[in-house]
């Protein structure tokens, strides 16, 4: 998983081993036969020059290659399809000018097509995917939801080479180390047999399959649901990719029964410092504070919990739980994790948000967000850096502002809070 308020291949968490789990149902076997797969697209051409300089850096790379445990045919038959690709350099570098609003974003991600496909994908695979959640404990909504968001069902699992791609990032992008820790990671993927170089194929950043696996992501966690032996996430058959979904999931801490968030309603005259993910308390102590569910009565106990303002105070409040932090760490933006939420909802058969989103108004730029940083810093306010990104040491400090000058404190950029600071 692509998005201005998403980047996928970029926030999977990994992590080494992956303990065995043992559940009451019988493997899924899967249908027989050719498993199909992604036709590879082909590498564009490049100079001269960036083919010889990514062939010296393969030449003084292997070393660390071969220290990770990477043997002589692994290295061999991988360098000798790899060549560099212009155009995941293209792509790395390009930055989009404006981003979407949260509600721009999640009206593409819960549109009424992908609701429908989604439908269809249970219905499809229905025994697949009661097995999954039997043995991990994750609600298929869920991991449905996220195939939806990563592959749209399956059907965009991208075509790219990722063995070329990893190398012409690990030579010549801008996060070297990382993507040279994936380039080895998808090398022991090549060398424990689960595929080829020709049919390890993904998105230009090396995410992979049904749900955009990056190559330490799927060490960590992929998983062999079929039995035969591969954790083949790249064929037409889901079964090993939906799987490892809920492999990942279960392994990030999800508590089965909670839901990932409740809407909420919030009292007149209600504390917005309350609100953001450093606070959590029980429903019990949110119902004292005036919040309740947004059709009335007070949040069941699901255990502990915060309030999302993804909007502001002018948007829905979401009271979120456990399971909202299990989610993101398959996708940290939260925008992404409402997207799998609310899919995820609607897949069950319960209705959208109710409270509107505050429609008016678009995103600020880069350049904007900047100037939001850099001026709150200038009055006091340390943002910890002025680089664009909206994260929790720039809310916190647009929190304390906010809070300084009577404006409820709920942390959201907007054009207005950059009018305002203008103005002094």
């Amino acid at each position: 998983m692509q998005r201005a308020v998403k980047l996928t291949t970029l926030t999977f968490m990994a992590f080494s081993g992956l303990a065995a789990c043992s559940s009451p149902v019988e493997r899924y076997a899967g249908p027989s036969g050719p498993t199909g797969g992604v036709t590879a697209e082909a590498i564009p051409p490049a100079d001269s020059a960036h083919e010889q300089g990514l062939r010296n850096w393969l030449a003084d790379f292997k070393p660390r290659a071969m220290s990770a445990g990477i043997n002589e045919s692994t290295w061999n038959r991988s360098v000798a399809m790899i060549r560099y690709n212009p155009k995941v350099i293209e792509r790395d570098r390009y930055q989009a000018e404006f981003t979407k609003q949260i509600w721009e974003y999640l009206d593409g991600a819960v549109s009424e097509s992908r609701i429908q496909n989604g439908r269809a994908m249970l219905a499809q695979h229905r025994d697949l995917l009661n097995a999954i959640e039997a043995r991990y404990g994750v609600d298929k909504e869920v991991v449905v939801a996220i195939w939806g968001m990563e592959s749209n069902y399956g059907k965009n699992r991208g075509s790219t080479l990722i063995l070329p791609a990893l190398a012409t990032l690990a030579y010549d992008g801008r996060r070297g180390a990382f993507f040279q820790q994936q380039f080895i990671d998808a090398l022991k993927i090549i060398q424990a047999g689960d595929t080829d170089p020709m049919h390890l194929t993904g998105s230009w950043a090396g995410a992979m399959g049904h749900t955009q696996f990056i190559p330490s992501s799927y060490l960590a966690y992929a998983v062999d649901f079929t039995g035969d032996g591969k954790r083949d996430i790249w064929s037409d058959n889901p079964a090993d990719a939906l799987a490892s979904t809920a492999a990942y999931l279960a392994r990030s801490g999800w508590t089965r029964g909670q839901p990932w968030g409740v809407e909420v309603t919030l009292p007149s005259g209600f504390n917005y410092a309350q609100s953001g993910k450093k606070v959590k308390k029980s429903p019990a102590e949110w119902a004292a504070l005036g919040v309740r569910a947004v059709n009335g009565g007070t949040v069941p106990n699901y255990g502990a919990a915060s309030i999302l303002l993804p909007a502001g105070a002018q948007g829905p409040a979401i009271m979120i739980f456990g399971n909202f932090q299990a989610i993101s760490r398959y996708n940290a933006a939260d925008a992404y994790v409402m997207g799998v939420g609310l899919l995820s909802d609607r897949l069950k058969g319960k209705g959208g948000l109710v409270k509107p989103w505050p429609r008016d108004g678009r995103a600020l730029t880069s350049a904007e967000k900047t100037e939001v940083q850099r001026r709150l810093t200038a009055l006091g306010y340390d943002t910890q850096g002025t680089d664009g990104m909206i994260g929790q040491n720039t809310i916190d400090a647009l929190t304390a502002w906010q809070r300084a000058n009577g404006l409820p404190p709920d942390g959201f950029v907007t054009m207005s809070v950059l009018q305002r600071l203008r103005n002094g």
